[in-house]
């Protein structure tokens, strides 16, 4: 048995029992998941957790999250080949690397240079190259004037960012955990002639939004 053999019968029971049993159909983020090997991104002594069914921890107080909820946040955003996407908290870059499959090209932004350089690392060693990375305060959006066809944010924020859509195009979609530091609902917003319409999604826990819109 190889050294990796374990870890991809975990990533198939994970996409079996995790994300297909509770509803996920987009087949490119199942497929998506199945090739990214989640182990890499989080630290050896958890490496054995990390196709179980919760969230696991990186330094810096921060987590990957569940695999159930990478699926569902990023089918929500129902991607296609052609868009550009901005993800707010690189974090681990798991789901950087998922969406990197998915979109385009990923802009990605994370406040802890170290989770950004990490991140950076192992994504570029396993090939997932259509990635822009930027250390900087999410909650105020990417810098200058560019807009995005969907914005993921991966931390939890007291209310939207008003520069987060600001930077969505016409047509546009965002997912995002909104509210309390240790209870929020997960949310759609997607645009429609000008106008934002927002969709709640199910109730989540996520690690606060750091910067200056979000927790300070």
């Amino acid at each position: 048995m190889s050294n990796q053999e374990p870890f991809n019968t975990q990533r198939g029971s994970m996409i079996k029992n995790q994300i297909m049993a509770r509803g996920i159909t987009h087949q490119g983020v199942i497929q998506a998941m199945q090739n990214i090997p989640r182990h890499r991104y989080v630290l050896q002594s958890y490496q054995h957790l990390a196709y179980d069914d919760f969230p696991v921890s990186l330094p810096y107080d921060q987590s990957i999250s569940q695999p159930y909820i990478v699926a569902l946040m990023t089918e929500t955003l129902n991607p296609q080949p052609q868009q550009t996407i901005l993800e707010i908290g690189t974090g681990s870059g798991y789901q950087t690397a998922v969406l990197s499959l998915l979109f385009k090209q990923v802009y990605t932004m994370e406040i802890i240079p170290a989770l950004a350089w990490q991140a950076q690392r192992v994504n570029s060693a396993l090939g997932y190259t259509n990635i822009t990375y930027l250390i900087a305060d999410g909650s105020l959006g990417w810098p200058g004037n560019l807009t995005f066809d969907a914005i993921l944010v991966t931390a939890a924020a007291p209310i939207v960012p008003s520069a987060l859509l600001e930077q969505l195009t016409n047509e546009g979609c965002m997912v995002i955990p909104v509210g309390a530091r240790h209870q929020q609902m997960l949310e759609l917003w997607t645009r429609e002639n000008g106008k934002d319409h927002v969709e709640s999604i199910l109730p989540v826990v996520f690690v606060p939004l750091k910067g200056r819109d979000g927790w300070q």
